[in-house]
């Protein structure tokens, strides 16, 4: 599944330690029903199925390999007896992966449309990122962002003060 693992140098075939395409950080997501997990993100996100190794039930995925944009995804299926437990038996998620995307209004639509809940509608933020919230239908937090504005340090800690002045007003 992990393409391109192998250089040639100077006629020597040697493993590479890092995969060609692969970043050094990647997510691992733990789900319950991955099969149609890979589907929401295909539908949800474009994700390109890379490899999957599917376990002896047909419903059961020991390990799928997505890639989101320039980014990978590991994906399997929970696994409570071996430590890998899904966010609904967790009783929620540890943690949001975040997406960076042209357009974040058509992919939050796109997203709702596949079944994500929408936990913060897309707005335009202090640090210039317009950003939405999704939750996925497996229990995973997404952060969905599109950058549309360089904004200075100083800049921000402007806008923040007035964010945080006009919440205390509101009180």
């Amino acid at each position: 599944m992990r393409a391109k693992r192998r250089a040639t140098r100077g006629g020597a075939t040697r493993v590479l330690p890092i995969p060609r395409g692969d970043h050094t950080v990647t997510s691992h997501l733990t789900v319950r029903g991955a099969a149609e997990a890979i589907d929401f993100y295909q539908r949800a996100f474009g994700a390109r199925e890379r490899g999957c190794l599917p376990g002896l039930d047909a419903k059961v995925v020991m390990h799928a390999e997505l890639q989101i944009g320039s980014s990978i995804v590991f994906l399997a299926h929970e696994f409570s007896d071996m430590g890998c437990r899904a966010p609904q038996t967790l009783g929620g998620t540890t943690g949001t992966l975040h997406i960076d995307v042209r357009d974040v209004d058509r992919v939050l639509q796109r997203a709702g449309a596949a079944g994500a809940g929408v936990r913060m509608p897309a707005t335009d933020m202090l640090w210039g990122d317009r950003d939405a919230r999704v939750a996925d239908p497996f229990g995973h937090a997404r952060g969905l962002a599109t950058y549309r504005e360089d904004v200075s340090g100083r800049e921000i800690e402007r806008r923040a003060q007035a964010f945080f002045a006009e919440m205390g007003a509101g009180s």
